[in-house]
């Protein structure tokens, strides 16, 4: 779904290929994102819950943001 500045999705919003249970419909596919495809879960990022998971992403985003 990329947007004109090429980035894709905005900060901040679901993605599109989230099933209603969290997994990516894309995973393991050619068409998946490579930005996806190169992230590395951690323990630090994934904590023990969805949102500690959702927090620390909202925090990269905001921090890395132009």
């Amino acid at each position: 779904m990329p947007f004109a500045n090429g980035l894709g999705k905005p900060a901040g919003v679901r993605c599109v290929q989230l099933s209603d249970d969290g997994l990516c419909a894309l995973f393991g596919q050619p068409e998946r994102p490579a930005v996806c495809s190169s992230l590395r879960p951690s323990l630090e990022m994934c904590g023990t819950s969805q949102a500690h998971a959702i927090a620390w992403l909202s925090a990269l985003e905001r921090s890395t943001a132009p």
